[in-house]
């Protein structure tokens, strides 16, 4: 039966005469018109962060805190933080894709080689700045590295090594991030001369009481290659001192 279907148009088109077909409409001039397309749903922000509150939730995230200082020689890149917080999860439900036990001892090795690297790339960001701040007006760098910039004169006299002092300070690293200062504490401090780094021992010196400086310390005159837990390996270190008095010698 197939056949005679596919053969039955044509037997009839040879007896009837064709109906008239309409000619196509000539194409318009007109380009359609584009359908935008709809702008993307704008993405949901993440919610934030809920308030510290209580005095266990601010302790416990101080301890996070105290976590990410000491990953700090580990100098680790983002996808490496993103395996220490696998452990964390890991760890908490009894399921670590290693045997820790194993792998332990590779621990400190590998933290001597990251302070390496990372003293390393301190101390070529410490050097190019430390050029650069020898060259600020009054500015004076000493044989042993110390660049030191008068702030503002003092009037009375300048402590010996052996001397006691009483000062307000700040410490900053060379990227503007403060590590320490006596005037957050709200509080001076008082210390031997000669019981500090060799940074303050000779730029203190160079202060009259009233007086405040600027010192920028290279990192052999300061903490060298071993750092400290918020101050990296081959870190310069830059300290505004004030020195409010000479509190006495040392024996």
């Amino acid at each position: 039966m197939r056949p005679i279907l596919l053969f039955l148009p044509a037997i009839l088109s040879a007896q009837v005469p064709a109906p008239k077909v309409a000619a196509p409409k000539p194409a318009t001039t007109k380009s359609a018109t584009t359908k935008k397309a709809p702008a993307p749903a704008a993405k949901p922000r993440p919610a934030a962060a809920p308030a510290l509150t209580t005095d266990d939730e601010k302790t416990i995230y101080s301890l996070g805190l105290s976590m990410h200082r000491s990953l700090a020689r580990f100098d680790l890149s983002p996808a490496e933080m993103e395996i220490v917080k696998r452990a964390l999860a890991d760890g908490a439900a009894g399921k670590p894709a290693i045997d820790f036990n194993e792998w332990r001892p590779k621990i400190e090795s590998l933290a001597r080689a990251r302070a390496d690297r990372v003293a390393e790339r301190e101390k070529a960001a410490s050097l190019a700045y430390l050029n650069k701040a020898a060259t600020e007006p009054g500015a004076t760098r000493t044989d042993s590295g110390l660049i030191y910039r008068e702030l503002r004169p003092g009037s009375g006299a300048s402590p010996k090594a052996t001397d006691s002092v009483k000062v307000h300070y700040r410490g900053t690293l060379i990227n503007g991030t403060e590590f320490d200062s006596s005037y957050s504490r709200k509080e001076p401090a008082q210390f031997a001369l000669n019981a500090v780094i060799r940074c303050w021992t000779e730029g203190v010196q160079k202060i009259k009481v009233g007086g405040k400086a600027l010192l920028v310390c290279p990192s052999d005159l300061a903490y060298g290659d071993r750092g400290r837990p918020s101050i990296p390996a081959g870190a310069a270190l830059i300290f505004e001192i004030e020195l409010l008095e000479i509190a006495g010698g040392t024996p």
